[in-house]
C-alpha cells in the first residue's frame, strides 16, 4: 500500500508545490454572483474543481463553510472530495478536529476510513487535548495510506499564548507537538505521513523543524498577508518539506475557468522560485 507521503511527495514532483482551498464563505459567493445557499455551493465547488482539479496537487476545502448548510451542504462536500479525487488531485480536509478515546476514533472513521463517504487523503487536527490523543487519526491513517497535519504554529495572534508557552522540560508547547510528530515520521523513506500546520505569516518562528521530514502545510500566503518569499524566513532548511497553501488570492480570479487556472499557475510560479525550483 502506498503511503500518503509517498503519494503526496510525486504529486508535488508532477503538479509542483501548491495547495488550493475551497473556503466558500459569502463573500466569496457573493463577489461570484452566486446565491448564498446551497446551490450556490454547489456551483462553486463545481467550477472549482473543473477549474484545479486536475493542475494542482493538493485540494484543501474548509468543512466549516460546507456544514453551515446542514446535511444538504455536507452532501454538497461528499460530492467535492469524490470529484477532486476522479480528477487526480490529493484532497486535504480542513477539519481541525481534536477529542479523546471513541469521538476521536469516530472522527477518524468519518475522514480516514475508505468506507466513508467523506473519505480524503488527509485531514487537518487540533492537537490541544495532547498529541497522542489523536492515536486513532494516526492509527487508521496508517492503516489505510492517509495522512494527519497537526496544528503547531499557527497565522492566528491569539495562537501563541499556547502554541509559544513554555513547559517543564523547557520546550514551547508547538515544539513539543513538532517532536512528537517527527517521532511519527522516523523511517519514512521519502516524506513522512504526519505533517505540521505552519503559518506564513509568523516569521522566524525560532522552533527547530529540521526533524520531521513530513509535510509542512504553509497556509496564509496571499490575502492574509504572506508572500511565497516569506517561506525562507519561517522554514529555512525545511523548505523541501513545505506545502504553500493559497485560497482567496486564487479564488477571488473566478468564475472565469481559465483566469482560475492563470491565478493557480502564477501562485505555483512564485512558490517554486521561494522553494528553489523545487
Amino acid at each position: 500500500m502506498e503511503t500518503f507521503g509517498d503519494r503526496l511527495h510525486r504529486a508535488m514532483a508532477q503538479r509542483g508545490p501548491l495547495c488550493v482551498g475551497i473556503d466558500p464563505h459569502p463573500g466569496l459567493l457573493t463577489r461570484w454572483g452566486l446565491t448564498d445557499d446551497v446551490d450556490g455551493l454547489e456551483r462553486f465547488c463545481r467550477t472549482v474543481v473543473e477549474a484545479l482539479g486536475d493542475q494542482v496537487a493538493v485540494v484543501k476545502p474548509q468543512s466549516a463553510f460546507f456544514e453551515r448548510f446542514g446535511a444538504r451542504g455536507v452532501a454538497v462536500l461528499e460530492s467535492t472530495i469524490r470529484q477532486l479525487r476522479d480528477s487526480g488531485s490529493l484532497v486535504l480536509l480542513d477539519v481541525k478536529r481534536g477529542d479523546i478515546g471513541s469521538t476521536v476514533a469516530a472522527y477518524a472513521s468519518a475522514y480516514l476510513d475508505p468506507s466513508s463517504p467523506l473519505y480524503v487523503d488527509a485531514v487537518t487536527a487540533s492537537p490541544y487535548l495532547g498529541v497522542m490523543s489523536l492515536a486513532p487519526m494516526f492509527e487508521l491513517a496508517a492503516t489505510h495510506g492517509g495522512g494527519v497535519f497537526v496544528l503547531a504554529l499557527t497565522s492566528n495572534p491569539e495562537g501563541a499564548a499556547v502554541q509559544r508557552a513554555v513547559g517543564a522540560d523547557g520546550r514551547t508547547v508547538a515544539q513539543a507537538v513538532i517532536d512528537e510528530i517527527a517521532q511519527l515520521n522516523r523511517g519514512a523513506q521519502t516524506l513522512g505521513s504526519f505533517g505540521l500546520v505552519v503559518g506564513a505569516t509568523i516569521g522566524d518562528t525560532g522552533h527547530d523543524l529540521s526533524a520531521v521530514r513530513g509535510p509542512l502545510l504553509a497556509p496564509g500566503l496571499g490575502a492574509q498577508g504572506a508572500t511565497a518569499a516569506d517561506l525562507r524566513t519561517v522554514f529555512g532548511a525545511s523548505l523541501p518539506w513545505v506545502l504553500p497553501s493559497y485560497s482567496r488570492e486564487v479564488l477571488h480570479a473566478g468564475p472565469d475557468v481559465a483566469a482560475l487556472r492563470a491565478a493557480a499557475q502564477r501562485a505555483l510560479a512564485d512558490c517554486k522560485a521561494a522553494l528553489g525550483g523545487f
